[in-house]
């Protein structure tokens, strides 16, 4: 993320870790009396890559690398990339059509000052004028690490971090807007923990010999950007602020406890807030943050802060000058001259990701506007990208999942008719958001200046703030899209209980107009069933149908789901893809029941899509089996090692390979299609087989 982008609501639930694409024609199961023209194109196709298939392995043993197996084994990832797979190859499509429209805005000789075109194309020429950035040099920052220089007593931290904050940069906790939880009728300010400069709490005491490696590393980045910034001691302040951040480490909530809703609630006025930190000034810090109007503070992590607030007021304050220090320079380094961008590449993108070179500077440009003018240019890639007809198909298609979600619900085996009727009047009430916004961001007060890189991008993140901040005490925004159109990706949020589907998530091979329904109902059929699934996973299923969180359970079913969900987590737990790394069956949960209950539900839909009828066989393979195709070609994926070991530390989506064969062994409907038997590799005994909705 970059430091202008929109920040994500804790409420959300994501598709997956990154990006990806889809545009075009959805099929939809109403339209049984399609026209000879549009059932012909469906059955052109089988809509799955067969050049992919790998015959030498045998479905039944292993789906995932049968469906992808060729194309696992000739495709390098590209150097510049820390993983590669079907998102990334779609998020580049993405990308080349932002380019399009950011250089054309760029080159355009009548933009005039403060059109949109303007503002997109001298943030872009900005970027791309190396030599200003080169002559700079640290100038850009020299104002902000004066200001923390001048820092000489503890009490002057409150103004300190809110001014961070609209510049982006994360000292020890972060604090944004977002709807309340458990009144989701109403805006409030959230405070999280932060404040570690390694990926996660765990880098900075696993024992294994690369996280040593790593933070190794790490010392030697602080001290190379410490040194740059001016820093007399930059070795002995690098020690100084590992240590510093390993004392907060040591008090931050783990990522699998942090998934808890109900834990990481607690309300507090101020004044509250006060007891719990007394060595700092909350009534301060809300005040300069311009945060008054907040109905109250969620605290996610309330002995963390306590922590905080201890470990504050033990550190002395040459080492705080030096720890804030860091935190703008390493926020900042990749938009400064080539040293400060180089160390940032050397450890952020080698060391822990594993990449082996930087991505071209029009690819980071293109991001950086992307980042502070999303819904400019989105609004422009709709234009250009994305058909009202796709819309509508996918609404369809949409509202076909929603029927066979609620049939789901009526054929529970394991639920009262009371839950049911909860269930029922919760997935009524989804609401559904297809392509782009109805109303569009104003940017009209954003200003945004040719030559000055680094005063852009803080503008940008300051304007965004701002604009979160001015919710407070309004009502709800329920046109508000937390991704732009371009972005390829989806969501659900729970406080406002709606599934999102930006424009370009919309075409193959998630949707192939020229596919027949089968892969197209396992593909972006399942898609839509793992959105609408986030409302019901082990978090989601916290709220009720207008967002706010409250047990609507009987205890006996919420023990019974909570018995199958602990049955998947032990399930993912025992993979491992990485020697002596396994995923964290607990801390994926909630992505696994979406990906397993969104594929099931998926499967409901398309068989009511053939009204009764046998789907043709293609390729030699049955509907059956081609929808399980469908499913299988979107997660094929390559990682870097330490890539892959910070997605299992960190990231609530399991490897590609595991939300294949992970979901697919659960699945009678799967060991139906293949015919798996108790020999195979895919086979799991029907006792262990976990069903949710």
């Amino acid at each position: 993320m970059t430091p202008t982008q929109t920040r994500r609501p804790h409420s959300w639930a994501s598709l997956s870790l990154g990006t990806f694409l889809l545009c075009g024609v959805i099929a939809s199961a109403a339209e049984s009396t399609s026209t000879p023209s549009v059932q012909a194109a469906r059955a052109r196709t089988p809509g799955f890559d067969t050049r992919a298939i790998d015959a030498s392995i045998r479905p039944q043993d292993d789906f995932y690398r049968y469906v992808n197996g060729t194309w696992l084994k000739s495709t390098p990832i590209p150097a510049d990339r820390e993983r590669y797979g079907t998102f990334i190859e779609l998020a580049d499509k993405s990308e080349a059509a932002l380019r399009d429209i950011i250089e054309e805005a760029a080159t355009n000789p009548r933009r005039k000052q403060g059109t949109d075109a303007q503002k997109v194309g001298d943030l872009y020429l900005s970027f791309m004028d190396t030599a200003r950035i080169q002559a700079l040099g640290l100038k850009p920052v020299r104002a902000d690490l004066k200001r923390i220089a001048a820092l000489k007593d503890r009490k002057q931290l409150p103004e300190l971090f809110a001014a961070l904050l609209k510049m982006g940069v994360a000292p020890p906790f972060v604090a944004s807007v977002s709807q309340d939880a458990k009144k989701a009728d109403q805006y409030v300010v959230y405070v999280n923990q932060a404040g570690l400069g390694l990926p996660d709490r765990d880098y900075y005491f696993k024992p294994e010999a690369r996280f040593e490696e790593v933070r190794a590393a790490y010392l030697t980045y602080v001290e190379t950007l410490l040194r740059l910034g001016g820093e007399e001691q930059p070795k002995e302040a690098a020690a100084a602020i590992l240590a510093l951040e390993t004392k907060l480490a040591e008090k931050h909530w783990d990522r699998v406890k942090n998934r808890d809703r109900e834990a990481t609630y607690n309300k507090k006025t101020v004044a509250e807030l006060a007891q719990l930190t007394p060595g700092f000034d909350w009534a301060r810090f809300v005040a300069a943050a311009g945060m008054q109007k907040s109905p109250g503070v969620v605290v996610r992590q309330p002995d963390y802060l306590q922590a905080m607030d201890t470990v504050l007021a033990q550190t002395p304050l040459p080492v705080l000058r030096q720890y804030l220090t860091f935190k703008v320079l390493d926020t900042v380094a990749p938009n400064l001259s080539p040293p400060f961008e180089e160390a940032h590449f050397a450890f952020r993108g080698k060391t822990l990701q594993g990449l082996q070179e930087n991505r071209p500077r029009w690819k980071r440009g293109v991001a950086a506007v992307d980042g502070a003018l999303g819904e400019v240019v989105g609004r422009l890639y709709v234009e250009r990208h994305f058909s009202p007809e796709s819309k509508k198909r996918m609404k369809e298609l949409v509202d076909n999942l929603r029927v066979a979600f609620r049939q789901g619900i009526e054929q529970l085996e394991w639920m009262s008719p009371e839950t049911k009727v909860q269930a029922q009047a919760k997935l009524a009430k989804f609401n559904v958001k297809i392509g782009y916004p109805d109303k569009w961001r104003d940017y009209s007060a954003l200003d945004i200046r040719r030559g000055d890189l680094m005063g852009n991008l803080r503008r940008a993140t300051a304007f965004e703030l701002q604009r979160n901040v001015a919710k407070l005490g309004k009502p709800i925004d329920r046109t508000e899209w937390g991704m732009t159109p371009q972005r390829v990706n989806a969501y659900y949020s729970s406080t406002m209980n709606e599934i999102v589907f930006p424009a370009a998530i919309l075409q193959p091979p998630f949707f192939d107009p020229q596919a027949d329904d089968a892969v197209n109902y396992g593909a972006i059929g399942g898609v839509i069933g793992h959105e609408i699934s986030h409302g019901f996973d082990d978090q989601g299923s916290r709220s009720d149908g207008d967002g706010n969180l409250r047990d609507w359970w009987t205890a006996e079913d919420k023990a019974a789901f909570q018995k199958r969900t602990g049955m998947l987590a032990d399930q993912y737990s025992a993979f491992s893809p990485l020697s002596g790394m396994s995923v964290n069956g607990k801390l994926t949960l909630g992505e696994n029941i979406g990906d397993l209950s969104g594929l099931t539900v998926a499967y409901k839909a398309y068989k009511v899509s053939l009204g009764g009828k046998e789907a043709p066989v293609m390729e030699g393979f049955t509907g059956d089996q081609r929808f399980f195709f469908g499913w299988a070609q979107i997660w094929r994926g390559l990682y870097r090692d330490d890539a892959l070991r910070q997605l299992l530390l960190t990231n609530p989506h399991s490897p590609g390979e595991y939300r294949v064969n992970g979901v697919v062994r659960n699945m009678p409907e799967f060991h139906h299609a293949f015919g798996v038997k108790e020999t195979d590799g895919a086979w799991l005994p029907a006792d262990k087989r976990v069903k949710l909705w």
